[in-house]
């Protein structure tokens, strides 16, 4: 489990590509005051398993499965990626309840200056966007983020000076695709809801009327 909360950027040292599968050599500094082999690091978002450790590097496998949803498989050497560590429970929680288990993909569409901040609009698809709502939580690239504004194709996020110097948003641009999390809690009501109905083979909308029928 995580937060959203990047602690450091690292850069990608080397990509071993499989047939369907990558492992990824990853240099970083603070990370290492307690990293162990079979922790957890956020990287972009995506949880992966350290399998080995070096003084400042660490090395982990992306399974097919990860590579055909997450952003990566674009991954190549000299790429910059945000990373967190699993949160402690005697931590402070700042973000949100961040998984590490990306839904889907979005693009970012602008990126336009707001006084000190930055809001980029990412573009994605209804299945991901049913779960957002203003003032909600995000996680792009692993970075908690508060939702300014969503409709049925794309939301918009404000990006503070601080966060742009700490993450890896600063390199993004117009077009490049970012890994999406969404709050987890809206998952877990639509199933609640809805019960065992398959959503992706049935129409999961919720309405005024479906709501009154179960006592809302």
């Amino acid at each position: 489990m995580f937060t959203g909360i990047i602690e450091e950027i690292g850069t990608v040292t080397k990509i071993a590509r499989g047939a369907k599968s990558s492992r990824v050599t990853i240099t970083a500094k603070i990370i290492f005051s307690d990293l162990k082999l079979g922790d957890s690091v956020a990287t972009n978002g995506v949880c992966l398993t350290v399998n080995e450790i070096t003084n400042n590097t660490f090395t982990a496998d992306i399974m097919h499965e990860t590579l055909k949803h997450t952003s990566l498989a674009g991954l190549v050497s000299g790429t910059r990626v945000n990373l967190e560590r699993a949160m402690r429970a005697d931590g402070r929680f700042g973000g949100h309840i961040v998984s590490g288990h990306i839904d889907g993909t979005g693009v970012i569409r602008n990126i336009t200056k707001d006084d000190n901040a930055y809001i980029y609009t990412i573009a994605t698809e209804p299945a991901i966007t049913k779960y957002i709502i203003q003032k909600g939580s995000i996680a792009i690239d692993g970075i908690s983020l508060t939702i300014i504004h969503v409709d049925n194709e794309c939301f918009g996020v404000s990006i503070i000076p601080h966060t742009l110097q700490e993450t890896i948003l600063a390199d993004r641009k117009p077009s490049d695709i970012v890994n999406l999390e969404v709050d987890m809690l809206a998952k877990y009501m639509e199933k609640l809801l809805l019960g065992n109905v398959n959503s992706s083979s049935a129409d999961t909308t919720i309405t005024a009327e479906f709501l009154a029928k179960n006592g809302f």
